[in-house]
């Protein structure tokens, strides 16, 4: 028996939205020389540590705000469980104690983030601040798909310099989107959710493209060890 189709009228949920709203955004991380060279096993170690280290930049801004904005009680999706700063510091802290230190490629990129963050949490812009979460979470979902050619890369044992990369997990991903569809019911702030994870999208891109200067892509990648995850 066919399900009978949706009405038109039924707004679809935020998570709906997003997942349509940034598949372009993406598609398009996916297919950069960085993400490339990472498949291929030619990426550069430093240029891996500088990712992390961008990206430590803004979590600490993001869950920082997050945390402010939940103390004040009118934030029911952001929980101390979804924080993922320790595992980038604990992988920052290995590579650095094998004398590997992140390049200088992605700073400028990930402190433009962060100061993004602190001046959408100055104006009080939860949504805002959700858009970014909902992008942060979901890359560790792709990390997941990605961290078996990190590991084989740089012959790290177990989950040394990758915990950060193995953070993400259905579970999670399913608590924060639950979270996010009951918290978000408004069509208007579903909006302003989406229109913010395009600009953290916009971010990471930025973060990536400094990263990718100077690589060039494989022509043909690797087979993949593991289906991507689908957010």
């Amino acid at each position: 028996m066919t399900a009978a189709p949706i009405p038109a009228s039924v707004p679809a949920t935020v998570v709906e939205r997003l997942r349509t709203g940034t598949r372009d955004w993406h598609d398009a991380l996916e297919a950069t020389p960085f993400a490339s060279a990472m498949i291929a096993g030619t990426l550069p170690v430093e240029r891996f540590v500088g990712q992390l280290a961008a990206y430590r930049v803004v979590l600490a801004a993001l869950e920082d705000e997050l945390s402010r904005v939940r103390d004040s009680s009118t934030d029911p999706v952001w929980s101390a469980d979804l924080g993922k700063l320790p595992f980038i510091e604990r992988d920052l802290a290995y590579f650095a104690s094998l004398g590997t230190v992140p390049g200088p490629w992605a700073v400028e990129e990930g402190e433009a983030f962060a100061a993004e963050i602190r001046q959408r949490a100055e104006e009080s812009d939860l949504p805002a601040l959700l858009g970014f979460l909902y992008v942060m979470e979901g890359s560790t979902l792709g990390a997941l798909f990605l961290h078996p050619y990190v590991t084989a890369a740089y012959r790290l044992p177990g989950t040394d310099g990758v915990a950060y990369y193995t953070s993400g997990d259905r579970d999670r991903w399913a608590r924060l989107t639950a979270r996010m569809d009951k918290a978000l019911p408004d069509p208007e702030v579903q909006e302003q959710v989406v229109e913010a994870a395009r600009v953290a999208y916009r971010h990471t891109a930025a973060i990536t493209g400094a990263l990718s200067v100077g690589l060039l892509s494989p022509p043909s990648p690797s087979p993949s060890p593991a289906p991507t995850p689908s957010r």
